[in-house]
């Protein structure tokens, strides 16, 4: 009886710690954060089973690996922390990649997107403590009297339900227009939490100089749309939510990884493309009074590339390389591009390498030329360089090789 009753309790005690096991390995099954041989490391996506073509940079040689097919127009991404990943199509679809896979419904749960020329559904962004409160941050072109305007929403995100909710609106930019470009829309959140984006100029250059409006500025708010009380311009002429204008059209936004200042790229017209650091609240960065560019028909628009009380670019591009999307790399994948900016290129079809020493240009190199244009460069949480590829509708991966 008593050998019974213990062989019962050591089944028993088996089975209850088995359970959890069981339990943790069907979620490992399902979770795409795929462990690799590096302890408590993971990847959005299973590495290939064989390295494709590889391509020898100045600094590193790697190859591009497709994770991701089938996008329309493909503009920001955001890496959730489930493993997920969250892409914005420009025509006002955004779609979920889930367990690696690209889900064939798009997310439920939108406000009404204005898909036309340049505008559509833009950029996304998560709050820096997404993993406390679950804000998602994303921009899009907003349909109202007299056309349409660049705004921003934030909203949750419901995987179950496969929709946002408790979407709330932080900005709308003003006057509402016909212009089919120039939205801007680039996002980012700063060290100290900070919300940053961008507007462009809406096609009409004068208004980049006109701080009564929301046009060719770049913008700072608190996570919840209120103003800062020191930005630049609070009781002052101006709007309260500026932070730096004269801007453009603001394509591709990063925070310096040691310094967590705002850096940017822009587009100038024929030439004049910029890389700026924005360290200075309420800087003017010169649109249209200096540029290094000249009108599409090949007239001037203005003598000026410098004049007093207006920023310089770190650098410009000249031809256009038209910039979209930018990083700065961090991750030790990457040793020989630790600490410089990666800018896609749309016009140029690439990626740029730009090596910067402190706020000053020194280096570029271009890799990937002719692969397509592409629009959005990302350092993901797994330490992988993604990339977005509007011409064959791909997510991309760059990988070292070892």
């Amino acid at each position: 009886m008593l050998l019974n009753k213990l062989a019962n309790l050591v089944t028993l005690l088996f089975l209850t710690l088995m359970l959890p096991l069981s339990g943790c390995a069907e979620s490992m099954e399902s979770d795409t954060l795929l462990q690799e041989s590096d302890p408590g490391s993971f990847t959005y996506f299973p590495l290939p089973d064989s390295e494709g073509e590889v391509i020898e940079s100045e600094e590193l040689n790697f190859y591009v690996q497709t994770v991701v097919t089938g996008l329309n127009v493909p503009w920001g991404m955001a890496f959730l922390q489930d493993g997920n990943v969250l892409i914005t199509e420009r025509d006002g679809t955004l779609r979920l990649v889930k367990n690696g896979s690209l889900v064939e419904e798009p997310v439920n749960g939108l406000p009404e997107v204005r898909a036309h020329g340049q505008g559509g559904l833009l950029d996304i962004e998560l709050h820096p403590n997404y993993d406390e409160n679950g804000w998602i941050y994303i921009s899009y072109s907003k349909p109202g009297d007299g056309g349409s305007m660049t705004a921003v929403v934030r909203a949750r995100f419901d995987v179950n339900a496969h929709a946002l909710t408790d979407l709330e609106e932080i900005y709308v930019g003003t006057p509402f227009t016909n212009a089919r470009h120039h939205f801007g829309s680039r996002i980012v959140f700063d060290h100290d939490g900070y919300l940053y984006f961008s507007i462009g100029d809406r096609g009409d250059m004068k208004t980049a100089q006109d701080i009564t409006n929301s046009m060719g500025n770049l913008f700072r708010l608190y996570d919840d749309g209120s103003v800062p009380e020191d930005n630049p311009f609070v009781g002052r002429e101006g709007l309260d939510e500026i932070f730096a204008y004269g801007l453009r059209n603001i394509q591709g936004m990063a925070v310096h990884p040691e310094t967590g200042v705002v850096w940017t790229n822009l587009h100038g017209p024929r030439g004049g493309d910029e890389l700026n650091v924005h360290d200075k609240p309420g800087a003017n960065y010169g649109w249209p009074e200096i540029t290094y560019g000249i009108n599409y028909n090949g007239t001037t628009i203005t003598e000026h590339t410098e004049m007093e009380g207006m920023e310089q670019p770190v650098m410009h591009w000249t031809p256009s390389i038209a910039p979209s999307g930018m990083s700065f790399v961090t991750s030790d994948k990457y040793p020989g591009w630790k600490g410089d900016v990666l800018n896609g290129a749309l016009a140029f079809q690439l990626i740029s390498r730009i090596v910067i020493e402190g706020d000053e240009y020194v280096h570029e190199e271009r890799i990937l030329e002719g692969i397509g244009r592409i629009r959005d460069v990302h350092e993901a949480p797994d330490g992988y360089i993604y990339f977005s590829n509007e011409s064959n509708g791909t997510l991309n991966r760059i990988i070292p090789v070892e």
